[in-house]
């Protein structure tokens, strides 16, 4: 059973609400029982291991609870939201960490073409702290076939660039430079994505109705094989 919150709410997410342990360290709690903490965290010592760019985590002895290093420093959106971060180039940033990501081996295969993916790889999963930009939240992460996760970042874009929102238009051009320059995306890889899309749990009716015009969106910018 999940230990008693070490201290102060600092935010709450979609599956997950994060606490303040000390200046240096939070716990990240899945609600409702859900998540593999220490799978996550293999994952992400992994990464960090390679040099990748993402919090130090340490072991909690929960299945529910990830114990990694706190940040400092706003998200990708709220930096393009308060005007200190271009929106072009926040999506050449999704587009360089999703590169840097795939350099890095799997972790358990041993197929050179096998990569990890982290398949939720948009803005609110990114900090811009004093020393660069840091990826959150790997819940999601698995090995595979890199045009996915450029897949995944896409539809989350192009989702929110037809929301009908104050999100449209920065959404809209972070997925333009995201597909501006070579990707290894594919329309199998696509596909794939949006069938994923679909059947994630925290979408509602309305999220899922964008996924057509999701699609089409990302055609019209990017070549698909």
């Amino acid at each position: 059973m999940p230990t008693t919150p070490p201290g102060k709410l600092l935010g709450s997410g979609r599956r997950a609400d994060v606490y303040a342990i000390d200046e240096a360290w939070v716990l990240r709690r899945e609600r409702d029982g859900g998540g593999d903490a220490a799978a996550e965290g293999a994952v992400m010592a992994h990464v960090h291991a390679h040099g990748y760019p993402v919090p130090r985590v340490r072991p909690s002895g929960s299945r529910t609870d990830l114990v990694m290093e706190r940040l400092s420093g706003p998200t990708m959106l709220q930096a393009c939201l308060a005007g200190t971060l271009d929106v072009t180039e926040a999506g050449s940033v999704l587009a360089r960490l999703l590169r840097d990501l795939h350099a890095v081996p799997a972790l358990r295969s041993t197929d050179p073409a096998v990569r990890v993916l982290h398949l939720d790889l948009h803005p609110e999963n990114v900090i811009l702290t004093p020393d660069g930009p840091r990826v959150i939240d790997w819940s999601d992460a698995a090995e595979g076939d890199p045009a996915l996760d450029w897949a995944a970042s896409a539809v989350i874009l192009a989702q929110a660039a037809d929301a009908g929102d104050d999100l449209c238009a920065p959404a809209r051009a972070m997925l333009t430079a995201l597909l501006a320059g070579p990707s290894p995306l594919t329309r199998p890889a696509l596909t794939e994505a949006l069938r994923r899309r679909a059947a994630n749990p925290t979408m509602t009716e309305a999220d899922v109705e964008l996924l057509g015009r999701a699609e089409e969106l990302i055609l019209s910018r990017a070549w698909t094989g």
